[in-house]
C-alpha cells in the first residue's frame, strides 16, 4: 500500500513539475499578447489556460485516490514495524537481547519469530507487547524477524533459528536455564503464554489470583524481581 502511496505522490510531482513550467509560459505569452489591441482577449485565453490546468490536476488527484489507510492489519502487506504500528512498543525491534545474554543473567527468553508483511504476526504484536508490558523486567523478549535469520546448515541452542520451524507467528519460551517450556505456531492466546511464564517465576496460576492479575503493571514487576 505505501509503493502505491509513493507512486501517487511521484505522478503528482512529474505533474506539477511540467505544469508550472506551461503556467509560466502562457503567462509569458499573455504579456506580451496584453500590449495589444485584443488584450482583454488575451486575459481570458490565460484564465482560461490556468482553470483547465487545475481542472486536469484535480482530476488526477481523484482518479488516483487517497489510500484509505497506510497500515492495515488485516493483510499481508509491508507497513513497517508491526511492534510500533500495531503493538504499540516499537521499542521490541530490534531485540535488546540475546538468548545468550539472557541466560548469562538468568532470566527467561522468549522468542517471537515474525515477518513484517504477516497478517498473522501484525495481529499477535498486540499480545506480545502486553506480555512485555507484564514481564519485560524479568524476561528477555526477543522478536526474530525470520528474514533476518542466516541460512545455514545447523544452529547451536544459543540461536534463534536453532528452534524456527518455517512458521510465522511461532512462539518459544526458554526458562532461566535455557529448556523450552513453550513452543506454538501461530497466533496464542495471552492466557496460554502468561500461564506458563507464571510456572517459570513459581507464581500463583492465573485462575487462583484475580487480585494478582489485576494488579498495575509496575507493581505486578516488581513482585518479578523479587
Amino acid at each position: 500500500m505505501l509503493q502505491v502511496y509513493y507512486a501517487q505522490i511521484l505522478f503528482i510531482s512529474v505533474l506539477n513539475y511540467i505544469a508550472v513550467p506551461l503556467h509560466f509560459l502562457m503567462i509569458l505569452s499573455g504579456l506580451r499578447q496584453l500590449t495589444s489591441v485584443n488584450h482583454r482577449h488575451s486575459l481570458r485565453r490565460i484564465v482560461s489556460g490556468w482553470v483547465l490546468t487545475l481542472i486536469a490536476t484535480l482530476s488526477c488527484l481523484l482518479l488516483l485516490g487517497t489510500p484509505s489507510a497506510l497500515a492495515g492489519i488485516n493483510d499481508d502487506n509491508f507497513d513497517g514495524n508491526i511492534y510500533a504500528l500495531y503493538g504499540g512498543n516499537g521499542s521490541l525491534v530490534p531485540a535488546k537481547d540475546t538468548i545468550v545474554s539472557a541466560l548469562q543473567r538468568n532470566k527467561p527468553a522468549l522468542l517471537v519469530f515474525f515477518l513484517d508483511d504477516s497478517r498473522d504476526s501484525k495481529q499477535f504484536a498486540t499480545v506480545v507487547s502486553t506480555l512485555q508490558a507484564y514481564y519485560g523486567r524479568a524476561a528477555s523478549f526477543i522478536p526474530v524477524n525470520v528474514d533476518a535469520i542466516p541460512i545455514k546448515s545447523s544452529y547451536t541452542p544459543q540461536e534463534p533459528g536453532y528452534y524456527y520451524q518455517g512458521v510465522v507467528p511461532q512462539t518459544v519460551l526458554l526458562d532461566q536455564k535455557g529448556k523450552v517450556v513453550l513452543n506454538e505456531k501461530g497466533t496464542v492466546p495471552f492466557e496460554k503464554i502468561d500461564d506458563v511464564f507464571r510456572t517459570v517465576f513459581d507464581l500463583v496460576p492465573n485462575t487462583e489470583s484475580k487480585q494478582f492479575k489485576q494488579k498495575a503493571f509496575n507493581e505486578f514487576n516488581t513482585e518479578l524481581a523479587r
